[in-house]
């Protein structure tokens, strides 16, 4: 082939398929410089290699470690032989997706105390951030990621993770979403990650009440004291 030279070759021969070539192995992952590898598996059972890629029953009664040397460990012999015993297939993990609610578009669409599929965007100190699926990201909140305490969220999830949660608050105007990955929690239940909040609003509406601050301010007349521009001269 034009341009394609032997270092070339090199490089991609791992990658190419062959199918119906001389050589049964080209179809196969099984990179060229690994084929004396086979051919004496091929010798040490006597049959072709087209037989044994037919018959896996004869390369799990195969052990590798005879087979390796300076040039072949371990791990590659284990690797031609599973090749050897499927041909031609997809090396690669299966690549697993979270199934959005179809009926979830925007975070309007979110109830409380539903179920949804999610994957983990990113991992804090604090809890994990998951899409569901309304174009903005929810919290879970660390004391919310298990059915136990959880010192380190990364001990739990990692980006990428597939998980289900249940929806706890939804804040539209603030674009804030929380959510627990305890299913059995629920939006009245005092779940960790909303006390907080709870908190807070408590101690602003008590900071507000003038029956919590008998003494009042500086120049406030209600508390019966004058600051010094009030003072007659």
């Amino acid at each position: 082939m034009p341009r394609l030279r032997s270092k070339a070759f090199e490089q991609a021969a791992g990658f190419l398929r062959i199918v119906g070539g001389d050589n049964p192995l080209d179809a196969s992952a099984v990179h060229p410089e690994a084929y004396p590898v086979v051919e004496k598996i091929m010798r040490d059972l006597d049959e072709p290699v087209r037989t044994l890629m037919q018959q896996p029953t004869l390369l799990r009664a195969v052990n590798p470690s005879r087979y390796t040397d300076d040039r072949f460990g371990l791990p590659t012999v284990e690797d031609i032989l599973a090749e050897l015993e499927k041909p031609g297939r997809d090396p690669r993990p299966e690549f697993k997706t979270a199934r959005f609610n179809e009926s979830v578009n925007q975070i309007t669409d979110l109830q409380p105390d539903m179920v949804l599929e999610s994957v983990i965007t990113n991992v804090t100190n604090f809890g994990a951030f998951v899409d569901i699926g309304v174009h903005q990201d929810g919290l879970v909140h660390i004391s919310a990621l298990a059915d136990r305490f959880v010192k380190d969220s990364h001990e739990v999830v990692k980006a990428g993770d597939i998980v289900k949660v249940k929806v706890i608050k939804v804040d539209v105007p603030r674009k804030r979403i929380g959510l627990s990955m305890r299913l059995g929690d629920t939006a009245s239940k005092d779940v960790p990650g909303n006390r907080l909040e709870r908190r807070e609003s408590t101690v602003r509406q008590q900071s507000k009440d003038p029956r919590n601050n008998p003494k009042g301010h500086p120049g406030d007349k209600r508390s019966g004291t004058r600051d010094a521009d009030s003072r007659p001269s």
